[in-house]
C-alpha cells in the first residue's frame, strides 16, 4: 500500500474511507488522522461522495467516516464506489477499516451503555453481530486493517501515525508480535513464523512462571542447536523483503511469530528481532499478545481488589 505525503501535488491526493463496525475505534482513528492535516468529514451520506470528489480538487488529502449510521449506507453501494474511484484513479483511494473481537465490541458497549445503531431497542450483541456481518465484503476491500482489540486510544493513534503519518522519505516502520496459536492468528499480519519446534521453557519448573522477556528463558531458547541457523535465516529473509517494502511505498510491516503459549518462544524470538532491527537502524515497535491480555487482566483484578 502506498501512504500519500501530504505534500503531494493535489492532483493525486489520497482519500482514506475509514470504516468498520461502530466501537471499533472509527472517532479515534479520525480524530488522529485530523491532526496529521488531513480534511475530515464524518458521516458524510454515501450518496454524496461522488459530488464531493468531483468538486474542486482539495489541497490536502481527505478522510471520509462511513458507516452504518450514514444516511444511505449500504454495502453494495460503498463497495461500488469505491470500485469506481479506484478504476479512475484519481484521486487515490484506500480504505482504512477498524476492527474489533466481537466480545471487545460488546464490553466497549457495556461500559458506556450506549445503544447500538442496528439494535437499539434491543441488545448490543444482536447489532454487532448484524453489523460484523453487513461489512464482511467492505472489510475484505481493505488496504489497512487494524485490529483494535486491546489498544488503547493511544495506541491506535500510534498506528494511524505510522500508517498515515505522511514523511516524505520516513523509513518503514516495523511491529514484530508475539502470540499464542490456542489464541489464533493475530490480525493483519505481513509474516508470521511459527516457533513451535524451538524448545519450551513451559517444561521447565524454574522457567514457567518467567516469560521470553526474560534473560533466563531467552538464554534457554536460545540454546537450542536449532535456533541461530533459525533466526540467522529469518534475519536474512526480513533484511531482504524491507527494502523491497520500502521502495514500493508501503509504510508499516507487521511480523508475527507463534508459539503454544504466546509466553516464552514467540515473546523471545520476538525480542531478539526487534532488537536487531533497532540496531540496524529500523523504526520498531513491538507486541505481546498474550502479555499485555495478561497483564491487563492483573491491573483489573488489582483494580477491583482482588
Amino acid at each position: 500500500m502506498t501512504v500519500s505525503s501530504l505534500d503531494t501535488p493535489k492532483d493525486t491526493l489520497a482519500v482514506v474511507l475509514v470504516t468498520g463496525p461502530s466501537g471499533a475505534g472509527r472517532s479515534t482513528a479520525i480524530n488522529a488522522l485530523e491532526d496529521l492535516g488531513y480534511e475530515v468529514i464524518d458521516n458524510l451520506p454515501l450518496s454524496l461522495l461522488p459530488r464531493l470528489l468531483e468538486g474542486p480538487p482539495p489541497n490536502r488529502p481527505l478522510a471520509l467516516g462511513l458507516d452504518v449510521r450514514n444516511r444511505d449506507f449500504g454495502t453494495n453501494a460503498l463497495i461500488q464506489t469505491i470500485d469506481r474511484l479506484s478504476a479512475e484513479g484519481q484521486p487515490a483511494v484506500q480504505v482504512l477499516y477498524l476492527d474489533a473481537a466481537e466480545e471487545e465490541l460488546l464490553r466497549r458497549y457495556s461500559e458506556t451503555r450506549r445503544r447500538h445503531p442496528l439494535a437499539p431497542a434491543g441488545p448490543p450483541l444482536a447489532g454487532i453481530a448484524r453489523e460484523r456481518d453487513l461489512l464482511v465484503p467492505i472489510r475484505a476491500r481493505a488496504d489497512v486493517l487494524i485490529d483494535t482489540t486491546g489498544l488503547s486510544p493511544h495506541d491506535l493513534r500510534a498506528e494511524i501515525e505510522r500508517w498515515f503519518g505522511g514523511e516524505d522519505g520516513r523509513p518503514i516502520g516495523v511491529t514484530v508480535h508475539s502470540f499464542s496459536y490456542k489464541r489464533g492468528l493475530p490480525r493483519g499480519m505481513d509474516i508470521v513464523i511459527d516457533c513451535r519446534f524451538l524448545r519450551n521453557p513451559h517444561w521447565e519448573a524454574a522457567l514457567r512462571p518467567l516469560d521470553g522477556r526474560d534473560s533466563a528463558v531467552a538464554i534457554y531458547v536460545a540454546e537450542d542447536p536449532r535456533f541461530d541457523p533459525f533466526f540467522e535465516r529469518v534475519k536474512a529473509l526480513i533484511d531482504l523483503v524491507l527494502p523491497a517494502h520500502t521502495d514500493e511505498g508501503k509504510s508499516h510491516l507487521s511480523i508475527g511469530f507463534g508459539c503454544t503459549g504466546g509466553q516464552h518462544r514467540s515473546v523471545a524470538v520476538t525480542e531478539r528481532l526487534a532488537s536487531a532491527l533497532a540496531q540496524d537502524g529500523w523504526q520498531v515497535s513491538k507486541r505481546h499478545r498474550e502479555m499485555e491480555r495478561r497483564d491487563g487482566h492483573a491491573l483489573a483484578e488489582k483494580g477491583q481488589g482482588v
